[in-house]
């Protein structure tokens, strides 16, 4: 096999250029099998092996950066850097990541998870090279998805200025994670589609130079020229007009076309933007088909490409799913927006049925916050589903355009809390935090799946900003018996005794239910509080608890600054001051702590965080706990 010559970094540089398909080949087929087991990102690297093996060969690593916007297509690159053996745990527990990490290779030169950031970080290199006085090459590789977050454009605005070399590899497979939207991908179709323009290019230049006398000097001043010769015959030619050398487009799976661009964008002083066409999903008709299901899949099978655990529970995605449908047919006014998510927000229903009251922003949650702001200060009812990672790109939108004003704008945040293996740049585990800390806005937790059907319902409906979290995975089916009718900042007790109260946010609650019968088998009398709001707090409920319990714990799958907890914490010894007298009432917060997670089965960083039944119960039992007086 070819690919067993591949041992570490510039391997594919010794081989014969007959053997690079069929390194191209085997290394699809490794992808295959080995993704077959763990799950992982598969149409994304699929279709970038050639381009992958191109970049290899045109550089020299780890002297030479590659920048991978995002990183889920960086799997090819790990094969070549020698890290193959790694495949059988990837994205597990104390195993390989699936996204570049700076400590697990020195050929991942940045850290990256997040859209649209690629540029901007190269850039830092180039001139970080250019002030240090060094002579390596930067290569940022973004996607054409990419370039739908706004984030881009600033870093190719500032990228125009620099004086030496830096190259942009433009990845186009007219796919982001669902199909290409907006006006750039229309932009980028029209230059696929432009049809023998290479031809064209390279026989105009040809004509002129066999002019007598005068025709090098033709083609050069042209060259040299604003309305160079791509003006001529493609009008408008973004880049270029942004200061920004253009190549291609050019053949993604065609490694010696590649090779040449690459060497040629090299020699060029100054920005530089190599257009590669690519095809998700190439090699693996399932994936080609359906490329957006094969961007993220679990197991699966390689025959048919179906998954090997069918799904048998709803998850909270789909619960949702199933309420905006719902809604939508009920209220004319109800909107909804994702940010190139329809499918992963569970919005495709929606998008089916009510095309005209749904938006798909591409990667842009910055501009789809304020524009649902819009829509709400125009007298519409919009919703944004959008993962609890991507919110955070959103903050300052979300502080100034809608909890300024106090629009009404719901905020579905699905994945929130620990989401697994994709890692610290994914784990949903500060929205609590950073959405908590902004005036006006109110923040939710369904206890199952139930709850979370009454709670969008109620939200769409309520006057000011809410956002409701909830966790990737199976919807919770249990305490299907209290279905309390919710009110505005009003906890809900599930069973109430005395001695401890657990006070358990959204996806804790199934566990301090646990944690309750645990307590209780010790001897233990336990209030249940499901608490439904993160703010506002149930005031009112936390004092009595306090007044008539000697430990008050409170449970979130969030980080504990600025979490539930904390605000529980703050408000009880406020009003304790507030009242001239201690309560006398202990506190415990369960909570993530002060850092970031790494990737892994949710179940193991559960337990290593000590977030589980056990381990709580442990710190619990701790507290020596005496009577209420």
């Amino acid at each position: 096999m070819v690919l067993e010559k591949i041992k570490q970094e510039n391997d594919i540089k010794k081989l014969e250029p007959e053997e690079l398909p069929i390194l191209a080949e085997e290394i699809r087929d490794f992808l295959i099998q080995k993704l077959s087991v763990s799950g992982g990102h598969l149409a994304s690297n699929l279709g970038v092996v050639e381009l992958t093996m191109a970049l290899h060969l045109a550089f020299e690593l780890p002297v030479d950066k590659i920048v991978w916007d995002v990183g889920h297509q960086s799997y090819t690159h790990k094969i070549l850097t020698g890290r193959k053996a790694g495949f059988d745990e990837l994205r597990s527990f104390g195993g390989m990541s699936g996204f570049p990490k700076r400590k697990e290779s020195d050929c991942d030169c940045f850290d990256t998870g997040h859209s649209s950031t690629s540029i901007s970080a190269g850039l830092g290199y180039a001139l970080a090279r250019q002030i240090k006085g060094e002579s390596y090459k930067v290569i940022s590789v973004i996607g054409d998805g990419a370039l739908t977050g706004g984030m881009a454009y600033e870093a190719l605005n500032n990228a125009s200025r620099i004086r030496s070399n830096f190259i942009i590899v433009l990845n186009d497979n007219n796919m982001s994670i669902s199909e290409n939207v907006g006006g750039l991908s229309g932009h980028l179709s029209n230059l696929r589609t432009a049809e023998s323009y290479q031809e064209i290019k390279t026989g105009v230049a040809n004509s002129l130079s066999k002019i007598p006398v005068y025709g090098e000097r033709i083609v050069s001043r042209i060259r040299k020229t604003k309305s160079g010769i791509k003006q001529l015959l493609v009008p408008g030619m973004l880049f270029e007009n942004m200061g920004i050398m253009y190549l291609g487009p050019i053949d993604g799976h065609d490694v010696t076309g590649m090779l040449k661009s690459f060497r040629e964008a090299s020699r060029f002083q100054g920005p530089v933007l190599v257009h590669v066409m690519t095809k998700k999903g190439k090699g693996y008709l399932p994936a080609e088909r359906h490329p957006a299901r094969f961007h993220g899949i679990g197991p699966f099978e390689i025959e048919t490409g179906l998954p090997k655990e069918k799904q048998v529970k709803a998850n909270y995605t789909d619960i949702f799913s199933t309420v905006m449908r719902k809604l939508g047919d009920r209220d004319e006014k109800v909107v909804a927006l994702t940010a190139a998510m329809a499918d992963g927000t569970g919005l495709k229903r929606f998008r089916n049925m009510f095309p005209e009251r749904f938006f798909d922003v591409g990667i842009a949650e910055e501009h789809a916050v304020t524009f649902a702001a819009g829509l709400a200060a125009a007298g519409l009812k919009p919703i944004v589903a959008v993962y609890s990672s991507f919110l955070q790109r959103a903050y300052d939108q979300i502080l100034h355009d809608v909890c300024i004003q106090n629009l009404p704008v719901v905020f579905a945040v699905d994945r929130a809390g620990l989401v697994g293996s994709d890692g610290e740049t994914h784990q949903g585990i500060f929205d609590v935090s950073y959405l908590s800390s902004i005036p006006n806005m109110t923040v939710m937790a369904p206890k199952n799946k139930w709850e979370l059907s009454d709670m969008v319902k109620f939200a769409v409906n309520f006057p000011s900003p809410v956002a409701i979290r909830y966790p990737r995975g199976e919807a919770y089916d249990g305490l299907e018996e209290f279905r309390t009718k919710i009110e505005y900042a009003k906890s809900e007790v599930l069973y109430e005794e005395s001695q401890i109260a657990l006070v358990a946010l959204g996806s804790m609650v199934k566990t301090a239910e646990k944690v309750r019968e645990g307590l209780h088998e010790k001897g233990y009398r336990c209030t249940l509080v499901n608490a439904r709001f993160a703010k506002p707090l149930d005031e009112e409920l936390l004092t009595r608890l306090a007044k008539s319990h000697s430990l008050l714990v409170t449970m979130e799958e969030n980080v504990i600054n600025g979490g539930f907890g904390e605000h529980v914490l703050r408000f009880l010894k406020g009003a304790a001051g507030h009242h001239g007298r201690h309560t006398g009432c202990e506190a415990l917060n369960i909570a993530i702590p002060d850092d970031y997670v790494e990737h892994g089965n949710v179940n193991i960083l559960r337990k290593e965080l000590k977030l589980d039944e056990a381990s709580v119960l442990e710190r619990i039992l701790a507290m020596n706990l005496k009577e209420k007086e």
